[in-house]
């Protein structure tokens, strides 16, 4: 075991911290970053036809039985998260800057992620296949959903984005590549399963691309001058503090609702997640990269805290006796 699994560190986000201090040392600037640009809006349309091609019909459809299972956890990514993140304005200034605020109301606004949710509830000994049918309806309904919780938290707050030109944006540079990838699932959906390892570095590399162009352009506009360490600290904090709420509300609320303990892993699991995989490209659409590094960099160290956290949760849950599994 490295000393990488043993702190729990994910290898993929160390790899995005090294692009971080990448773009930090030789952001792209001129004609490099016009044609960086241009790349990221091909990978970005890549990677959301890969996403399209890899759902499955049935995982949607599998699940829809277990509705009630379904609607709390989508209210947890969907209502709770908004909610709580609203609640941090009373933290503005003094302890969070506005633009990190901000950028802790996009994460809020994100769906939930497919292959961490999954796994951590298979660790666990929960209801797999409600994981995966969820997952991916929330992975579906964020591409509508997700602007539309941008705009109107954002525009409750500063007034800075325009809900329809978000959703209209999201539409044409993820919808369609999504569709158009899901409707291709016929053809290309045995060769997807496949190479499942090709398709994830695919998409690592789309997302590495994507934080290379918004650092380099935050870099630029002097983003290292209006997040020190103390701005970090406090977005670690944050990040905990956001995160214990929401595995308290999920954990408890599954109970009180009567929900056995196999559903109740699966809420919770698929409940705190925010996914990196979908925000970072999303922030590229509804962003100017002028002020999407800032935007990220909550989620950034949200999805580090909630690996190491959910790691341990589901270690925790699996220890438990086979007759306490459902």
């Amino acid at each position: 075991m490295s000393w990488l699994q043993r702190l729990k560190l994910d290898p993929f986000l160390m790899t995005l911290l090294a692009v971080v201090l990448a773009a930090t040392i030789f952001p792209c600037e001129g004609i490099y970053k016009t044609i960086f640009e241009h790349l990221t809006t091909i990978a970005i349309a890549l990677l959301f036809f890969m996403h399209g091609a890899k759902l499955s019909r049935q995982a949607i459809i599998g699940g829809i039985r277990n509705w009630r299972l379904h609607l709390i956890i989508l209210a947890s990514t969907f209502l709770v998260f908004p909610l709580l993140g609203l609640s941090l304005q009373c933290f503005v200034p003094d302890l969070l800057s506005n633009d990190l605020y901000l950028g802790f109301l996009y994460l809020c606004a994100l769906p939930a992620t497919v292959q961490s949710a999954i796994a951590f509830t298979s660790l666990a000994r929960g209801n797999v296949a409600a994981a995966i049918c969820s997952a991916s309806l929330s992975t579906l309904l964020g591409i509508f959903l997700s602007p539309f919780l941008v705009g109107l938290l954002m525009n409750t707050q500063s007034g800075q984005t325009d809900t329809l030109d978000a959703i209209l944006s999201i539409m044409y540079k993820l919808m369609l590549p999504f569709v158009l990838g899901h409707l291709c699932r016929p053809l290309i959906g045995q060769w997807i399963d496949k190479h499942k390892k090709l398709v994830s570095k695919t998409d690592m590399s789309s997302i590495l691309l994507v934080i290379y162009v918004a650092f380099s352009d935050a870099v630029v506009n002097g983003i290292w001058q209006q997040v020190n360490v103390l701005s970090l600290l406090a977005v670690v904090i944050f990040s905990c503090l956001l995160l214990g709420a929401v595995l308290l509300i999920t954990t408890y609320g599954a109970r009180l609702l009567g929900f056995n303990k196999a559903d109740e892993i699966t809420i919770v699991f698929c409940g705190s997640k925010k996914s990196l995989a979908n925000g970072i490209p999303m922030a590229s659409v509804l962003f100017p990269t002028s002020i999407m590094g800032i935007m990220v960099l909550p989620l950034m160290i949200f999805h580090q805290i909630q690996l190491m956290v959910c790691a341990v949760l589901a270690a925790r849950y699996a220890r438990r006796p086979e007759i306490e599994q459902n």
